[in-house]
């Protein structure tokens, strides 16, 4: 209600234009997004399960940002879900480059 029809479209525009920027990102880098990013989270998967859990746990660990398991179509993946009306470019690019980061090592 206090943002109003405009901030609320708004919103939803931001957090999907992040999710996507998450997604470009990680493709360049290799990593496999698996599902279409038409709304604000990503499917997200580094090969196996364990190596999977591996970088989530490390990105958790880091505390840039959070990165939760999920299960779909047999897989075990990681889940990022762009929600936070405070959440900013500058949020994404840090968070995308923890990601990228964990998924190295």
């Amino acid at each position: 209600r206090g943002l109003g029809r405009r901030g609320m479209a708004e919103l939803i525009e931001r957090t999907c234009r992040h999710a996507r920027r998450f997604a470009e990102g990680l493709r360049a880098a290799g990593i496999a997004v698996v599902n279409e990013v038409v709304l604000n989270q990503l499917l997200v998967s580094f090969g196996s399960a364990e190596r999977t859990i591996a970088v989530m746990r490390r990105v958790q660990a880091e505390g840039v940002c959070w990165c939760g398991e999920t299960e779909w179509q047999g897989q075990v993946l990681m889940r990022i879900s762009v929600s936070s009306w405070v959440t900013s470019e500058e949020d994404v690019e840090k968070s995308l480059a923890s990601i990228l980061r964990a998924a190295a090592l």
